[in-house]
């Protein structure tokens, strides 16, 4: 299958290319930069030189593969605005990508986050969130899944709160980057909250297998750690960096600081045995022991 990625340079993205290699498809990658294109290439992938704003650009590759995957966001999560302007950016370019590949029957697979479910993990059958800080991915999302009904086979890879690869990535990297950065290894409240994760290798596989099998309209959970908790994640962090370990404001990590704070695990049970996914890589924990001081 060809399949056009946006992403492909990323954390993700760029375990993304390698699998779909090594699993007999062909990439053709959005590179936003010179750069960008020359490491497509070097990973093996054709490069399309566009920025996630250029409609046309997203137009074309979509009409020039057999299946699409999307990766790409702009990860700055500074402020409300800039946030609401990646959302923004990013709702339009996944609606112009969607109707290139209406009445094709082609997959088109996208990726979110796993739900907040107050008192339980949360699981595939549980709706998104559509409020908050990045609730409008949320809702575009969904309006991809609709695409179902109208000749598109869309599907959801639903990421937890860190997507980790030799200790950065996620949640868990922003803890690392603030830690680095104020002198204390922080966790909001107790600590006692958790957050799902997963390698970046294993959700990559993922990826694939809801390219190739999943039904139109579903939605799948790349969860390999359940929930661990942040005040666990906190004390390897800070003992990799000879830190302090302590609880701090959640007003310390900006506008994410409320979804820091609350306790959101989530399981992956029936995307294991309905696509046969099993992560097989280090968990968070372990892998976090990979953080250089």
């Amino acid at each position: 299958m060809r399949v056009f990625l946006t992403g492909g340079t990323g954390l993700i993205g760029s375990a993304v290319v390698a699998e779909l290699l090594d699993n007999g498809h062909t990439v053709l990658a959005l590179a936003r930069s010179e750069a960008s294109a020359q490491a497509v290439e070097a990973a093996g992938a054709e490069p399309l030189r566009g920025a996630l704003a250029d409609l046309d650009t997203l137009r074309a590759g979509a009409a020039r593969a057999d299946g699409v995957i999307h990766l790409a966001f702009n990860h700055d999560f500074s402020s409300s605005d800039v946030i609401a302007k990646s959302v923004a950016e990013e709702s339009a370019a996944l609606a112009a990508i969607g109707e290139e590949l209406v009445g094709s029957d082609r997959p088109f697979v996208t990726c979110s986050g796993t739900p907040y479910v107050p008192g339980r993990a949360s699981t595939e059958a549980d709706p998104l969130m559509t409020e908050g800080p990045v609730g409008g991915r949320g809702r575009t999302v969904t309006a991809v899944l609709s695409l179902s009904e109208r000749g598109v086979r869309s599907s959801a890879v639903r990421l937890p709160r860190t997507v980790h690869d030799q200790g950065s990535g996620g949640f868990a990297g922003l803890l690392t980057d603030i830690a680095r950065r104020t002198g204390v290894s922080g966790y909001p409240g107790d600590g006692a909250q958790r957050w799902p994760a997963v390698h970046a290798l294993d959700a990559a596989v993922l990826f694939r297998l809801a390219l190739e099998q999943a039904e139109a309209g579903t939605s799948w959970h790349a969860v390999a750690d359940e929930g661990d908790k942040v005040r666990d994640i906190a004390t390897v962090i800070g003992r990799r960096l000879g830190l302090p370990v302590e609880s701090v404001p959640a007003e310390t990590f900006g506008p994410l600081g409320q979804i820091f704070a609350n306790d959101q695990p989530s399981s992956s049970a029936y995307t294991r045995q309905t696509l046969g996914w099993e992560p097989k890589h280090p968990g968070l924990l372990e892998d976090l022991g990979n953080i250089q001081p």
